[in-house]
Formats: structure tokens, sequence, C-alpha cells
């Protein structure tokens, strides 16, 4: 049975930013970094909380990523954003190009960010909420290495490629989602390997395309889409518009630029940003109405919307100053220090 630590909030930026620029990172790319890792765990986010900076560590390593350059934005006069991440991680350039994104969206109703020659191992939900904060509608998505079989399949051919959304409300917070279109992301999986726990049925294949409840087995293997056939073409969808579309590479393309060695993949991202002002002819304000009959009408059947336990546990940890991860991962971040 895994035991559990309880870390103090600003150790959680304070932990971060060391082992980050012990590691090779800047200061811009470590405080970027610093703050989605603590964004994801204040939200009780394991998977892709403090966790993460191990894979920072080995992304580093792996001799590909520049830890030290600053994103292009590129100037333009339509609806799209391009933002050159030139080899670092994305995160920077999501914050040099958000500010424009939102100001296009503005001007011409729905507006797009093409993140291109980054490196992505991040949750995708607190970008779309920084979008519905500002009033507007986020969508978000990205491939990453082929880990995941195609319906029907037994390699991998598809990345875990998640999607996010979010949708602004006048009171509370927004209606949010953000899933691998794999039936488990892979940072999930390795977190069930580290704790030495059988996966559920219907996540994997082992190397010889048979289902698999080893998490070893499944790293050794593939994983596999949710909803079969569904989630396949879901995760093919995102393939080309965070792929293809934006001059980018495919989970496969990924891939094969990592030559093998560990870390995070290295594609394209692509942001969506919509008016709903513009979109309703100004009537943002009663379709806001029809939008929270929706929720209410959802909430009163006992269901939850998505979401609903992280924003819980984003107020109890504030409450309480502090979060909880699993005493093994703690050592062995502090061990990245030494």
């Amino acid at each position: 049975m895994s035991t559990f630590v309880q870390i103090n909030l600003d150790e959680i930026r304070s932990l971060s930013t060391q082992v980050l620029t012990g590691a090779g990172y800047g200061p811009a790319h470590a405080d970027a970094i610093a703050e989605m890792l603590y964004t994801c765990q204040l939200d009780d986010c394991q998977s892709h909380g403090l966790f993460r900076l191990l894979m920072c560590v080995q992304t580093m390593k792996a001799g590909k990523i520049d830890g030290q350059v600053r994103p292009i934005v590129e100037p333009s006069d339509n609806a799209i954003v391009r933002v050159d991440a030139r080899g670092g991680m994305s995160l920077l350039a999501v914050d040099a190009a958000l500010p424009v994104l939102i100001e296009k969206a503005r001007r011409h109703g729905i507006a797009a960010m093409a993140v291109n020659r980054c490196f992505q191992f991040s949750a995708l939900w607190p970008e779309v909420e920084r979008l519905s904060a500002a009033g507007l509608v986020g969508m978000a998505m990205v491939p990453s290495h082929s880990w995941v079989a195609p319906a029907g399949g037994k390699r991998g051919t598809l990345g875990t490629n998640p999607l996010a959304f979010s949708w602004p409300r006048q009171s509370g917070n927004p209606f949010t989602f953000d899933f691998a279109t794999s039936a488990f992301a892979q940072g999930e999986i390795e977190l069930y390997k580290r704790a030495s726990k059988p996966l559920p049925n219907g996540v994997a294949v082992d190397s010889d395309g048979n289902p698999t409840n080893d998490p070893k087995a499944a790293l050794d293997g593939a994983m596999l889409t949710f909803g079969g056939y569904k989630g396949s073409a879901l995760s093919i969808m995102i393939e080309l518009l965070a792929g293809p579309l934006i001059d980018d590479m495919t989970s496969l393309e990924s891939m094969e630029f990592a030559e093998g060695r560990s870390g995070a993949p290295y594609h394209g991202q692509i942001i969506l940003a919509f008016d709903p002002s513009q979109f309703s002819g100004g009537r943002a304000e009663q379709n806001d109405t029809r939008a929270e009959r929706l929720f209410a009408d959802i909430l009163d059947q006992g269901a939850r919307l998505p979401s609903q336990r992280r924003f819980e546990a984003r107020a109890r940890n504030l409450a309480r100053g502090y979060v909880e991860i699993p005493s093994e991962l703690y050592r062995d971040l502090l061990a990245l220090l030494d």
C-alpha cells in the first residue's frame, strides 16, 4: 500500500524550480513548467503534477530539447496565431501566444493557435481554462508518441491524443473536460506500474497483441483507445488537426524523432478559441441561461459534471495549505536534487 507525504503549496513551485534548473532548464522555462505542475497538483491530478518532473529531467537528459530557447510568435493579419517553440517545451510558447489568441478571437469571433516544434508533456485543461477565464470557449488537442493501437490493431500507431474543452460560466467554475482518447493516459499506466497495481480490463495489449492487465507489459506493448472504433476515429482526427493541418508531426513521426530515447514527445499543438458573444449574435447572456439549464438538469439527476471532483480538490487543498503525494515519488524527486 502506498504511503503519502504532505507537501506545502509553496514547496510545489520551489521543488519544481530547483529540479528543473538543476536539470538544465532556464528560468523562464522552469517558471512556466513549475506553474503548470502547481496547477495540476493543486487539483490532485497526480499523473500530471509533480510526477511529471521525472519526464522533464528525462527529456533534458535525452539531449534534444533546448532549455534556454525563447519562442517566436509570428505576426499575422488573419485569425491564426503561429508560435514556434524552437525545440523548447510547449508551455512558454503557449504563454507567449495566448494573449494574441485572445485578441484575435475577440476580433474575428474565432481564432486558432498553432504551436510548432515543441516538446509537450502537460495537461491541457489549464490552458483552455485560461481561455474560459477570459470569457471565451476553448479547445485544445495534441498528438504524442505512437503508444496506442487503433481499433482492430495490435501495435502503436496513434498517440494518447488528449482533447480538452472549457466553457465559461457566469458564476462558479467553468465546464471543463480533458481526457486522452486512449483508455488510459500514459502517465496513469506509469503510476500503476510504480504502485504495482494491475490495470483494468480493456486498457492495453502486450507486445503480441494480447489483452493485458500488467502495466509493464502494456508499456512494452500498446494502449487501446476508449470506445472502440469511435475513440479510434476521434484519435485519428486529433492526429490530423494537431499534426498535418498545422505542418507538424504525427505520433508516429514523433516516436521516430525520439530514436528510442525517453522523455516528452516532440510535435505540435492546436488551441481553438470561440467568442460566445459573436457566435450568438450578441445574445450570449440569454444563451448562457440555456447552458445553465442543461447543467442543472444533469446535476438534478445525481450525475456530476466533468472536473467537479478536481474543483473540490482544489478548494480543499487551498483551504488546508498542502497536497499529498506518494512517499516514493517524493523520495525520487529529492534524489534529483543531489
